[in-house]
């Protein structure tokens, strides 16, 4: 999890191709801080922890109420409309979004499974409870996947495969290819293939992160996600992590712990 933070942090400086969509820059600045990305990362996990063993009901109303206590306790993180509303709203209902907020919060999911399948059932309960269009599904599900494969000891070409047969997506481009043309988007359906340019291209931890912050555009969550793929193939420097972590409000950080705790059981 702390991979998919520190894809975070260091992304959102750069967002809106502030970044000059190059992968020389400093990773950390005085605006590298945590977003909603974090926030609801945190969120679905703590609630993966408390409801683990539980009815699929059981699970979603724990997401529900985690993601919205979290989020009023950081009500200023960065949320786009409709969700900062669904966090604000008595009883809140799925909204048929396809946003890549689904994928950007499921890290936790592709590590507290013990197989593919889980995994990918637990990724689509954390989408259901507000990102329940089919894109939505499929760009959490693709993630906790490929985390799931990472971690177990799966190659890139093995995810890749894997990727492209089970959710469809077109991993053909290079980030290369990619970078020119890519601008603000906040959709899964696009989202996803830049994920995955950044990661399979990657050689290290850090280079991952730094594919993923030169596409520009939704800089944060691109590399929130790519991050949390990352950490699962190569591992995260301990540097890095720690950087991550003293930039997080104790509160965050106490989630975080307890999660790397049982995830490692």
């Amino acid at each position: 999890m702390i991979g998919a933070i520190l894809g975070d942090m260091i992304g959102a400086p750069y967002e809106f191709n502030r970044g000059g969509k190059t992968k020389d820059f400093p990773l950390f600045v005085r605006r590298s801080a945590f977003t909603d990305d974090t926030v609801m990362t945190v969120a679905v996990a703590e609630a993966l922890m408390d409801s683990r063993g539980k009815t699929d009901a059981e699970i979603l109303s724990a997401l529900t109420a985690s993601m919205q206590k979290w989020g009023r306790r950081y009500p200023d993180a960065g949320y786009g409309g409709r969700f900062i509303r669904w966090l604000f709203t008595d009883n809140p209902q799925p909204n048929n979004s396809f946003g890549n907020g689904s994928a950007m919060r499921v890290s936790a999911a592709g590590w507290l499974c013990d197989d593919l399948d889980a995994t990918r059932r637990m990724a689509a309960l954390t989408a259901a409870v507000s990102h329940n269009h089919p894109e939505g599904i499929k760009g959490a599900e693709s993630t906790a996947a490929a985390i799931f494969l990472a971690r177990t000891g799966s190659s890139k070409d093995e995810i890749r495969a894997y990727t492209e047969r089970e959710f469809g997506y077109d991993l053909s481009r290079t980030c290369g290819e990619l970078r020119p043309g890519n601008r603000m988007n906040e959709t899964c359906q696009v989202t996803m293939p830049l994920v995955f340019a950044a990661f399979l291209e990657s050689t290290d931890f850090e280079d991952a992160i730094r594919n993923a912050v030169s596409l520009g555009g939704d800089t944060d969550t691109v590399a929130c996600i790519t991050g949390s793929i990352a950490e699962a193939f190569y591992g995260v420097p301990e540097e890095l992590a720690a950087e991550g972590r003293r930039r997080l409000p104790e509160d965050l950080a106490a989630v975080l712990t307890r999660f790397e705790q049982e995830a490692a059981l």
